[in-house]
């Protein structure tokens, strides 16, 4: 009678599978794991406290971009190119046309507006510390298990809404509404009489091309 139970070096054979599927399984999982550092992944360590979608190299691809297209800042400040429009058509025409050439120009002195307002108040530095601080904290616990807050899940832009809300006092002890409308308010002055008033590139003859009627 046939017992169907394998025998001799058939037995060997199939023990020995048998034992290389068992402890193959564990290395596998590890290995698409990527690694575990307490109870974050390292995949997850990679962009701690940066949302899905943004990144350091994201941020500097975009900085790069800019700083490729600005125009000599000797050229857009030389006052010899500023005048006065001689008519409203031709004040539209230059705001038109200055914001499309010294886009990047007007986004660096935007944020240069930004960066004064933030160092000349040390409330608002430190507003920004608490929400820096409450948003590196929420992403934390959000990595280690789920953050679920009057029964949602808090996601990325969540997260972000949930650090500000948090911060919210503090901002506005420190005045930070003020402060935006200065930052709005200066950069508007600044970027608009500068659209404004700046000839065109290529010089009267490229105001007058403008202006020719169709």
């Amino acid at each position: 009678m046939k017992s169907g139970v394998p025998k001799g070096e058939n037995c060997l054979v199939d023990m020995d599978s048998k034992a290389g599927d068992l402890f193959s399984a564990e290395p596998a999982d590890a290995a698409g794991s990527g690694g575990v550092v307490g109870n974050l992944p390292l995949k997850e360590l990679d962009g701690l406290w940066l949302p899905k979608g943004l990144s350091a190299s994201v941020a500097k691809e975009w900085f790069d971009r800019r700083r490729a297209t600005i125009r000599p800042w000797a050229g857009f400040v030389d006052h010899r190119k500023f005048t006065k429009p001689r008519n409203f058509g031709e004040l539209c025409q230059r705001v038109v046309r200055n914001f499309d050439t010294y886009n990047s120009n007007y986004t660096f002195i935007f944020l240069g507006l930004i960066l004064y307002c933030i160092i000349s108040s040390p409330m608002l530095l430190i507003a920004l510390a608490v929400f820096v601080g409450a948003f590196y904290i929420i992403h934390l616990k959000s990595l280690e298990s789920k953050l679920v807050v009057f029964g949602k899940e808090v996601t990325g832009p969540h997260q972000l809404g949930l650090a500000g809300a948090v911060s919210f006092p503090v901002f506005w002890l420190a005045g930070a509404g003020a402060a935006v409308f200065w930052v709005l308010g200066a950069t508007m002055f600044v970027i608009g009489s500068h659209a404004a008033f700046r000839e065109l590139e290529g010089g009267s003859e490229m105001e007058e091309l403008f202006m020719e009627p169709v």
